[in-house]
């Protein structure tokens, strides 16, 4: 048993101040200030709430949302940042699509306070469980970490300095290789920093900020160049930089395109319309002529920058909302990551699939980033991991490397001397990782393996694939999904299904990105 795990699950001995708590509504239960333990495993049976004002309302630090044009409310808890599709009720399990770890579910204590109930250990917990990582697995480098609730969303290495940027505490913040501060967060003018994006030659960040608005800070001196972006009531929700930092291009909630002069904050072109629905990423070529995005509607369109924009081809194949994209050096494939748990490799020109990466245990994979070589590709998922990937033969090398939480982003270092990744939540982290070390590693467990090994790991990575598929309610599991495991590759094109499982499971992320 993890040491986290003998900190956060409770016994039998310690559970017994708990034994008095009956599921039998009928009969009155002292009121207490704070649950010391929460309810022991196998007593989760419906009951009613004994916050105040009882199944009426909403347990303390928790907040009703309903997003516009859905019927069905959405019920978040503010401490924990999960956010669930069912009024929480003491003995109703509530509902986290791909945020827990297999045999683990979510529920709410008579009292309000979420916690968690392990199958695999028969434990509850008030923390969220982790997965055991596995002896021997390679550590990152330095681990930075804050005790307050981060929103790492967005990561950035700077150059050969070894720096890196991120969106911790609402602002931006600038920390070296080892972990240390460097500054206090930058200025913004007391507006909250959601999303931020680095100027090609690492010396400006800009970011979209809580009031939607757009606006530029010099990196060294952490302080805001020149006034606000021109903008509109249409949040901006990404950004990207063109290649020769004239411009940053941003896409909003709305699925609309603006484009800004860096220089004077004053829009580029006419507004463009670029989904029904949230994007949440674009790219720019780099060559600089050419510009991707992608969203909630699952698809991705290339869009042409050169004299009149128009839209040169739109690209369909993932099943769910498109998370993250890069492109190729040469300008010619796009990669992409998406809530159907697989990496894609496209061509640029006219959309032809030719690579489906399927590794990620049927999770959503939600960032990409290459190697400065091209010869490799790592992805970041909500199944707790950063995986690497041969592109020579689309396989995965080594073993993953491990988070204690959905990882939300990972960025390359442009000397290809380390990466840095990220999770969020009250117990939000940065990993900080030598792409050296996890190469030495990755090569070291290739030579190990012989092949009555291979075998039983992919014998092993099958069985482990099928019993996760039961945890989904309402997706089953397709034959061709269950039979493919983590070194799998496949060249199926799925049919395109938007909207359903994938509009409800989207208001997570903004629910993460939008509601701290």
């Amino acid at each position: 048993m993890s040491h986290a795990k003998a900190e956060s699950s409770t016994s039998a001995k310690q559970r017994e101040a708990n034994q008095g708590q009956r599921s039998d509504s009928s009969r009155p239960v002292a009121p207490q200030k704070r649950e010391k333990f929460p309810p022991r495993y196998g007593a989760q049976q419906r009951q009613d709430a004994l916050w105040e004002g009882g199944n009426e309302a909403l347990p303390p630090e928790w907040t009703e949302d309903e997003e516009e044009g859905d019927d069905q409310p959405r019920y978040l808890d503010d401490a924990l940042c999960m956010e669930a599709a069912h009024r929480p009720l003491p003995g109703v399990r509530l509902d986290y699509p791909w945020g827990l770890i297999p045999g683990c579910e979510w529920h709410i204590s008579p009292l309000g306070r979420s916690y968690f109930v392990n199958h695999n250990t028969r434990t509850t917990s008030w923390k969220k469980p982790r997965p055991e990582r596995p002896a021997g697995s390679l550590m990152p480098e330095c681990i930075i970490k804050r005790g307050s609730t981060w929103m790492n969303r967005n990561l950035a290495c700077l150059g050969t300095s070894g720096d890196i940027l991120s969106v911790s505490d609402d602002a931006i913040c600038r920390w070296t290789r080892a972990g240390k501060r460097v500054g206090k967060p930058f200025d913004s003018d007391d507006e909250i920093v959601r999303i931020i994006a680095v100027s090609p030659d690492g010396l400006m960040v800009a970011g979209a900020c809580g009031d939607g608005r757009v606006r530029l800070w010099d990196i060294k001196e952490g302080s805001l160049v020149g006034q606000l972006w021109e903008g509109d009531n249409d949040r901006v929700v990404c950004l990207d930089w063109s290649p020769n930092g004239a411009e940053v291009a941003g896409g909003s909630e709305h699925g609309t395109i603006r484009r800004w002069n860096t220089s004077t904050g004053r829009h580029i072109g006419p507004l463009l319309k670029g989904s029904d629905d949230w994007l949440w990423t674009i790219k720019y070529s780099p060559q600089g002529d050419n510009f991707a995005s992608c969203g909630q509607d699952g698809m991705i369109r290339v869009w042409s920058k050169d004299g009149e924009l128009e839209l040169l081809i739109e690209i369909k194949g993932h099943d769910f909302m498109v998370m993250s994209l890069c492109w190729s050096k040469d300008g010619r494939y796009i990669f992409s990551s998406s809530y159907d748990d697989t990496i894609r490799k496209w061509q640029s020109v006219d959309g032809k699939e030719l690579v489906v990466i399927r590794g990620h245990t049927r999770y959503p994979v939600t960032s990409l980033c290459l190697f400065p070589d091209e010869s490799h590709l790592i992805s970041a998922s909500n199944d707790y991991s950063v995986r690497i990937w041969d592109l020579e033969t689309n396989q995965e090398i080594g073993d993953p490397l491990w988070h204690d939480d959905r990882v939300n982003a990972v960025a390359m270092s442009s000397d290809g001397q380390y990466f840095a990744s990220a999770i969020s939540g009250p117990d939000g982290k940065i990993y900080v990782w030598s792409l050296e070390a996890a190469l030495k590693r990755q090569s070291d467990d290739h030579s190990a393996d012989g092949p009555n090994n291979a075998q039983l790991k992919a014998s092993h990575l099958c069985f482990l694939s099928r019993r996760i598929s039961l945890l989904y309610q309402g997706r089953p599991a397709r034959s061709k999904d269950a039979i493919l495991h983590a070194s799998q590759v496949s060249k199926q094109q799925p049919n395109h299904r938007p909207g359903g499982l994938a509009r409800y499971v989207s208001v997570i992320f903004r629910f993460l990105l939008f509601q701290f």
